[in-house]
C-alpha cells in the first residue's frame, strides 16, 4: 500500500499518495472539508501534486453520488494536455531556437489574445459544437454564444498554460501543450458556480465552505450544468487539436519543411467531471488537477518550465479511482513565488530553454513548483513512466 489514510468521525475517508511530498495544513482542512459533505462516495483520493485551491483541493479526486460541485471542476473546464512525437532529432533544431518561438507566437495567440479572423480548421469545429452551445445559451442567455468562443479556438490563455519544444531519452522531438476552454468555459464555470451558490442559500443549505455548493441529481440546474460542462470539455479538447497543428505547422516553417508528421501520446483532460464505474456503481468523478490512469491509458504528467516531463501509462490502480497527479503541483502561490523568486533565480533554473526570462513569469518559475521527480515517485503504483521530457523551448501564455 503506497498510500496513507486520513479516517475521522463524520467523513469518509482521504486516501493520500503524498509520501515524500510536503502538504500544507490548509490543504488538509480543504480536504476534510470535502470529505465531510453527505454524498462523497467510498473515499477522496489525494494525488502527490495536491495543493490548495478554490473550494476544492487541486491534486483531488472527488467521487460524488446524487450531486456534483461546480467549483470542484472549477472555470477553466476541461483544463489538460496533448503531446504528440515527431519524427525529428535533436540534431534537426537549430542551435538558436529564439526564432522558432517567435513563429509558435505568431500562429498561436497566448493570454487574454485571441485569433483577428478565426484559426484554421476552427470554423468546422465550431460549426460541430455550435448547435449544443445555442441550446445552453437560450436557457441561460450570459452564456456567451457568438463570435468570442469561435476566435477563441486555437489560443492557449493565460497562467500555468504553455507550449513546448521536447526531447525525450532517446533523442526525439516533441510538442507538448497546456490549455482548456477558454474564456466561454470561465463563463460557464463562473455561471454555474454561483447559480449552486444561490441554490444552497434559498433551500438554507449550510456547508464547510460557500465554494462547494452542489447540485443534487435529478434537479434542473443539474441537468443543465451536466450538459454545458461536457460541451466546455469538448470545447478545450478540440481547442488543444487545433493548437497541436498550428504549432506542428508553425515548427515545420521554421525548419523549412513543408509538412512535419507526429505522433498524438496522449489527450487528456485534467480538471473536468464524468460519469465511471467504480467498485461497481457508476458514480460521478470529479478530477480537480488530476489525470484519468486506467490500465493501459496514456496520460501527461508536465514538470515546470525548467524541469522534465513524463508520458505516463496508467495501472489501474481502485483505490485511486484509478487517477495520477497532474503535474508538479503548486509549492508556493503567485503572490508568494513573486516575492520569494529573483529574475536571477530564474534565469538560472530556466537555463538552456528558449523561454521568457523577465519578471512576467516569475510565478511560473520552476522552484513555484513541487519536485517533480518527487511527485512520479509518490504515485509508482498509479503510473508507469513511458518517455521522459525535457523542454528545450517553452512558450508560456
Amino acid at each position: 500500500m503506497n498510500y496513507d489514510v486520513i479516517a475521522e468521525q463524520g467523513r469518509v475517508p482521504i486516501k493520500m499518495w503524498t509520501r515524500g511530498v510536503e502538504v500544507d495544513h490548509n490543504s488538509l482542512n480543504q480536504l476534510r472539508n470535502i470529505a465531510s459533505l453527505p454524498f462523497i462516495y467510498k473515499h477522496v483520493a489525494v494525488m502527490p501534486d495536491v495543493h490548495l485551491g478554490i473550494g476544492a483541493t487541486v491534486g483531488s479526486v472527488i467521487p460524488t453520488k446524487g450531486a456534483i460541485i461546480p467549483s470542484a471542476v472549477g472555470v477553466d473546464i476541461g483544463c489538460g494536455m496533448i503531446a504528440a512525437r515527431t519524427e525529428l532529432t535533436a540534431s534537426d533544431l537549430p542551435d538558436n531556437l529564439s526564432w522558432m518561438r517567435t513563429d509558435i507566437e505568431k500562429a498561436v495567440p497566448v493570454g487574454f489574445g485571441e485569433h483577428k479572423h478565426q484559426a484554421p480548421g476552427a470554423a468546422l469545429v465550431w460549426e460541430q459544437l455550435c448547435p449544443r452551445l445555442r441550446a445552453i445559451a437560450e436557457k441561460y442567455p450570459k452564456i456567451e454564444r457568438g463570435a468570442k468562443g469561435l476566435k477563441q479556438l486555437g489560443t492557449l490563455g493565460g497562467g500555468n498554460h504553455f507550449i513546448e519544444v521536447c526531447l525525450d531519452e532517446e533523442q526525439r522531438v516533441w510538442i507538448m501543450l497546456h490549455s482548456g476552454s477558454r474564456g466561454i468555459g470561465n463563463i460557464i464555470g463562473t455561471y454555474f458556480i454561483s447559480l449552486a451558490r444561490e441554490d444552497m442559500r434559498i433551500h438554507f443549505i449550510n456547508l464547510p465552505d460557500r465554494d462547494l455548493a452542489y447540485f443534487p441529481e435529478g434537479t434542473e440546474h443539474f441537468r443543465e450544468y451536466v450538459d454545458a460542462v461536457a460541451w466546455a470539455q469538448e470545447y478545450a479538447l478540440r481547442n488543444r487539436d487545433l493548437m497541436l497543428t498550428a504549432v506542428t505547422a508553425a515548427v515545420a516553417r521554421s525548419l523549412k519543411r513543408d509538412v512535419l508528421p507526429t505522433e498524438i501520446a496522449a489527450n487528456c483532460h485534467h480538471n473536468y467531471v464524468r460519469m465511471e464505474n467504480h467498485f461497481g456503481e457508476n458514480v460521478y468523478v470529479t478530477r480537480k488537477g488530476a489525470v484519468s490512469a486506467r490500465e493501459g491509458e496514456m496520460g501527461i504528467i508536465p514538470g515546470s518550465m525548467g524541469t522534465r516531463s513524463y508520458i505516463v501509462r496508467g495501472k489501474g490502480e481502485s483505490e485511486s479511482f484509478t487517477s495520477c497527479s497532474h503535474g508538479a503541483g503548486r509549492r508556493f502561490s503567485r503572490g508568494e513565488a513573486k516575492r520569494r523568486i529573483t529574475l536571477e533565480d530564474h534565469k538560472k533554473a530556466t537555463e538552456g530553454v528558449e523561454c521568457r526570462k523577465d519578471s512576467g513569469v516569475i510565478d511560473e518559475s520552476p522552484s513555484a513548483y513541487k519536485d517533480i521527480d518527487a511527485v512520479i515517485a509518490a504515485e509508482s503504483d498509479l503510473i508507469e513512466v513511458v518517455h521522459t521530457l525535457k523542454q528545450v523551448l517553452c512558450v508560456k501564455g
